[in-house]
């Protein structure tokens, strides 16, 4: 089975205005709800390529359960923690030509809530995949993750995308992939990469560090694969319009896991293409749009 976990999932309520008026009542001309967070994400590309997966994390109230609701009614199994106090965060994001969004920070996440999702990872067993997405969040320990990665049984494979302190706490965890993109690994390493001999000895460093495989996405370049049989593998991304890169990330994620069983290569060429996929239509690709680029 597949697991995700997601530390601070959210609502994202996109509102569309004619011309954005500070200080002035606007009115909408365009509204959508949807639900966002990385790991979240992974669930429901997963979905879209036919695989079944648990979306583990924290939901706290009315938009919580809202939350929640609305992925099992996509048919994506649910095991989150509810929290007493707080609220599930709602993004909002206004659209006028320009985005502005306008981000929550959710509700807080004690230790003692941790330490019933460390619990709840007790139950995963040797061939199960779980992965870890997201920002931690200013009320939890960048530690977080790597934490949770001590409670799981051997044998089970663990994909990490995250960024800075909280990916690299991770790595003597030895996780099965980790994810950085381009700007990521930038941030990492302290300088900027300009070119492919940079991008894979940064790669490298990080698999030296602990991780067993390293995906660097590139954007409209694709992706590189530093793998641990000793091989990278390159993969360049279709040519699409773009229309929104959010997700795109999550996209590769689950693409990845949805070949893995057909070797390397594969997974890292559907893992573009989901990811492009996503990046070519607004939301999440669904699975008629991977279909085209697979």
């Amino acid at each position: 089975m597949i697991y995700t976990v997601t530390l601070n999932p959210a609502l994202d309520y996109h509102l569309k205005v004619d011309s954005l008026k500070l200080g002035k009542t606007n009115r909408a001309i365009g509204e959508e709800l949807s639900i966002g967070g990385k790991g979240i994400n992974v669930s429901v590309v997963l979905k879209a390529l036919g695989l079944d997966s648990v979306a583990l994390g924290f939901i706290a109230g009315f938009t919580g359960r809202q939350l929640e609701c609305g992925l099992q009614e996509i048919g994506i199994k649910t095991d989150f923690l509810e929290l007493e106090n707080g609220l599930t965060r709602i993004n909002v994001k206004l659209c006028d030509g320009a985005e502005t969004e306008i981000n929550s920070s959710g509700p807080k996440i004690a230790e003692s809530d941790i330490e019933k999702l460390t619990a709840k990872l007790k139950v995963l067993q040797s061939g199960d995949i779980l992965v870890l997405a997201g920002s931690v969040g200013g009320c939890v320990k960048k530690s977080v993750y790597a934490e949770l990665m001590s409670s799981v049984a051997e044998g089970v494979s663990v994909i990490v995308d995250t960024a800075g302190e909280a990916l690299i706490n991770t790595l003597p965890k030895r996780p099965f992939l980790i994810k950085p993109n381009l700007n990521e690994l930038e941030e990492i390493e302290g300088h900027t990469l300009n070119t492919e001999e940079d991008i894979l000895a940064a790669a490298k460093a990080l698999q030296e560090k602990g991780a067993s495989n390293v995906l660097v996405s590139l954007g409209a370049d694709g992706a590189v694969l530093v793998a641990d049989d000793g091989n990278v593998y390159k993969e360049i991304a279709p040519k699409v319009s773009v229309k929104d890169t959010v997700g795109a990330g999550d996209s590769m994620v689950a693409g990845f896991i949805s070949a893995l069983s057909c070797g390397y290569e594969r997974a890292l060429k559907v893992s573009v293409a989901v990811g492009s996929a996503t990046a070519s239509v607004k939301g999440l690709a669904t699975s008629k749009d991977i279909k085209m680029l697979i």
